[in-house]
């Protein structure tokens, strides 16, 4: 399903339903950025503001982007404040959203629907300076593997939103072909249970 219709739809139940994906990632961003601060954060993929509230905590100003009118109208219901800036978005175009130079880049659960990582990270190399830092919380390649990808159920069925297979390799290479170094990689497993497939990749780059 088309990425930006299928977050449309998904966007009225998105907070409710159980969803482990999303709320052990959310769980992660704050494991990895706590005890941090920022002056500004470019939040890329801020659905419903999962983690935008959070995120406010430790930064000083926000630019949250989406591709969904959907997801971004529940975001802005939740979260009136002067210091974040809600803009609807297609990263794979032109970033005429980035009105900073960011020391704090967030992916949350969205590069999967991204199938060129290095232009993604050519563009971070524009938007950021030295000492930036860019998390990446994504559902792990493992589970990629397996045929786990986004998806919710409607009235019509299941609906799967386009996605792409990314291995870890695919990460460090686009992000170290633009200047980026890996510093932190963590992997999140369901009630923290080693023995099991690892759900959400962490991986966190300075520029």
């Amino acid at each position: 399903m088309e990425i930006g219709k299928a977050y449309d739809s998904w966007a009225t139940q998105y907070d409710t339903n159980e969803n482990k994906t999303r709320d052990l990632e959310a769980a992660s961003l704050k494991k990895l950025l706590q005890d941090k601060t920022f002056k500004h954060c470019l939040e890329i993929g801020c659905g419903t503001g999962k983690n935008t509230t959070w995120l406010l905590t430790i930064c000083d100003q926000i630019t949250a982007i989406d591709l969904s009118d959907g997801m971004l109208n529940k975001a802005k219901e939740k979260i009136q404040s002067d210091r974040v800036d809600f803009s609807l978005a297609d990263i794979t175009l032109d970033w005429t959203f980035a009105k900073h130079s960011y020391n704090l880049v967030t992916f949350s659960l969205m590069l999967e629907h991204i199938e060129d990582l290095n232009a993604i990270f050519k563009k971070l190399s524009m938007v950021t300076s030295s000492g930036s830092l860019i998390y990446i919380g994504e559902l792990h390649p493992f589970k990629q593997y397996t045929g786990s990808k986004a998806r919710f159920e409607t009235e019509a069925g299941t609906q799967v939103v386009t996605c792409f297979n990314h291995h870890v390799s695919d990460f460090t290479k686009a992000a170290n072909a633009n200047g980026f170094t890996l510093i932190q990689l963590e992997e999140q497993f369901d009630d923290e249970d080693r023995n099991q497939i690892p759900r959400i990749l962490n991986l966190l780059f300075i520029k």
